[in-house]
């Protein structure tokens, strides 16, 4: 059975010295369409849309100094640690998305205190976002044949031709099909339902959903860690204290009255 060759040149145009990778192009698009989220829920509930720049700028900093860090730590703390200066090379590649998922959550804080809006407000609108964020980055990975798959034999394998000649799960294709439905979901509950007035519940949701898919696809990928995973892969463990905090969230979202009906 013949399956799908992957070898795309990671570079989309060079011209006159300038080049321009898919994973950039992409990377952009994903905040785009995150952006363009949270425009509309800004306009659909009357608040500031200008305020919405610095959102962008406070979120771009705090993703990519987040996933940057928690890569060096988590995944290849002992080359990192013996050159510190390699942290900065983030044009090397290594961006861990539960760091950049703190550092969202850490730069949202930091904007609600300059807006005054209720936080877990904030972050029940900026889930929605992220999850399309979400999707367009692994579509980013997949473009750059990277977070590769374990080798299979299922005809939806994918030879990825710049890696190996061996066909693998498209593990990036399944956490994007996972975020892509997690949108969905997400901002049907927040257009037709109340859920969004129990501050916390669509985070909660957001973070039960998304690190449910990790953890069950992280099984299908090759370790990412520098050294010898046991029992869980580090995506895993990094994962299980994400899921804890969104269960917290819902449990306690459902304890108290919603924010329509608060004296």
């Amino acid at each position: 059975m013949e399956h799908l060759v992957w070898e795309l040149n990671p570079v989309m145009v060079s011209f006159m010295g300038l080049t321009v990778h898919w994973y950039g192009v992409l990377f952009a698009i994903a905040i785009t369409a995150g952006f363009q989220v949270m425009k509309r829920i800004y306009i659909k509930e009357q608040l500031d849309v200008e305020s919405l720049d610095n959102l962008l700028i406070y979120c771009v900093i705090g993703i990519i100094v987040g996933a940057r860090l928690a890569h060096c730590v988590f995944y290849d703390p002992g080359y990192y640690f013996s050159h510190p200066l390699k942290i900065l090379a983030i044009w090397e590649g290594g961006l861990a998305s539960h760091g950049g998922g703190l550092g969202a959550i850490l730069a949202l804080y930091y904007y609600q205190r300059k807006v005054k809006l209720p936080f877990l407000f904030l972050l029940d609108r900026l889930a929605i976002a992220t999850a399309i964020f979400g999707f367009f980055v692994r579509i980013a990975n997949f473009a750059n044949s990277e977070i590769l798959g374990e080798p299979t034999t299922l005809p939806w394998g994918v030879i990825f031709a710049r890696v190996d000649m061996l066909p693998r799960h498209p593990a990036q294709l399944y956490e994007a099909l996972a975020y892509l439905t997690i949108f969905i979901g997400l901002y049907a509950l927040y257009q037709l339902t109340q859920i969004k007035q129990r501050y916390g519940a669509l985070f909660g949701v957001f973070l039960v959903s998304v690190f449910s898919a990790r953890i069950g696809i992280e099984s299908l990928k090759v370790s990412q860690a520098a050294y010898t995973e046991t029992f869980l892969s580090a995506g895993q463990w990094l994962s299980l204290p994400f899921l804890a905090v969104g269960i917290i969230l819902l449990i306690l979202a459902y304890r108290k009255a919603p924010a329509n009906e608060r004296a």
